[in-house]
């Protein structure tokens, strides 16, 4: 997590060393010596630990031979994780971290593989909470199949942050001959989901109490690396795949419409969304079609082969719900409506600034 001497004389058994153990996060867990060093050790690399991580070199390093048996390119992404509360129904900002990594790979058609984390604290944050978060951070890494292998430590002021941030950043390989992109869109195309929209919006904002609402939604906070590989087993022309976290299914549909300048249109009675969450939004006037996801994603595939799909994605755990909601037609060319249960249509814009701040 910072700059260490080599450990490479301690493999392949690499030993965790018994520093001192405190309460709570101080400055000096910040200075780079010892007291960074018995943090690190006895918060992230005990829940991390894995051969790549096991020198702590500044870098972790690979086979470019093992990389390639994979596929032929390689993706790369980076995400920030900032939300509020630090733990809600579902899931934490560790669980969220990994997942929002592993799921921006996923969806562009690579296997994730490899990791990092870096860490920045605020000054007072308890010790133990700080294991929580690595705990479920390894938790979730094993059930993605990925390992976390390098990363950062910084503290902070009190007041600097509030209590914990966290980046990660991904690198997965493309299998090969995947293609896949927004701009792919065809008229004839359907559009899918995995499952019910907006659980992860609608859990953040319940948890921060603000409302004095309760609730029994969860997050759906999930990696979907599973799902996505039955579903590009099954499917392998599928055109475009994106999780639909910050500014939900609207945002991405646009997105879509905008890349490859056609028309898409989806049912609202098609479109699976839990009772509880459009409660909730009649109660708060939100809009469930921009309620961010962090367990969904959206794909486009030909029309001819919509049903192959959803049943992969119904297959898989994940995707008990997937749905075929909508299609893709000429145009007009960068416009999404939705036909409703009125049997009118409107239309569903981009979404401008933020229904809901920090909630990733």
């Amino acid at each position: 997590m910072t700059k260490q001497e080599p450990l490479s004389t301690l493999r392949p058994q690499r030993k965790i060393r018994d520093g001192i153990h405190v309460a709570k996060v101080s400055l000096a867990h910040g200075g780079g010596g010892k007291a960074m060093r018995d943090l690190i050790d006895d918060v992230f690399v005990q829940a991390f630990d894995n051969p790549a991580l096991a020198p702590l070199e500044d870098q972790a390093r690979f086979a470019l031979s093992d990389l390639a048996r994979h596929g032929d390119r390689l993706a790369f992404t980076s995400d920030s994780f900032v939300v509020d509360p630090l733990e809600f129904p579902g899931g934490d900002i560790g669980k969220l971290a990994i997942c929002g990594t592993v799921n921006d790979l996923a969806v562009g058609g690579a296997k994730p593989l490899y990791l990092s984390c870096s860490v920045i604290i605020e000054e007072g944050v308890d010790v133990a909470f700080l294991r929580k978060i690595a705990a479920s951070m390894a938790k979730t890494a094993a059930a993605a199949g990925v390992a976390i292998v390098t990363g950062d430590t910084k503290v902070v002021t009190k007041g600097a942050c509030d209590k914990l941030f966290i980046n990660t950043a991904g690198i997965g390989i493309i299998r090969s001959g995947m293609d896949l992109g927004a701009h792919r869109a065809e008229p004839g195309d359907a559009v899918l989901v995995n499952g019910l929209l907006g659980d992860h919006g609608a859990a953040i904002l319940a948890a921060r109490g603000d409302l004095r609402l309760t609730t029994a939604i969860e997050s759906d906070c999930a990696p979907l690396n599973g799902l996505i590989d039955a579903l590009i087993e099954a499917c392998p022309q599928v055109k475009f795949m994106r999780d639909a976290t910050r500014g939900g299914l609207a945002t991405v549909l646009n997105e879509i419409a905008e890349a490859s300048g056609i028309g898409i249109e989806i049912e609202e009675r098609k479109t699976p969304l839990r009772e509880e969450v459009k409660g909730f939004c009649e109660i708060l006037g939100l809009d469930p079609l921009y309620l961010a996801n962090e367990g969904k994603i959206v794909a486009v595939v030909p029309g001819h082969l919509a049903e192959v799909a959803r049943a992969a994605m119904a297959a898989h755990p994940l995707g008990r719900d997937s749905a075929i909601i909508g299609h893709v037609l000429q145009g007009p060319a960068g416009r999404v409506v939705m036909q409703t249960h009125f049997g009118g249509k409107r239309i569903v814009d981009m979404l401008v600034g933020e229904q809901l701040p920090r909630i990733c």
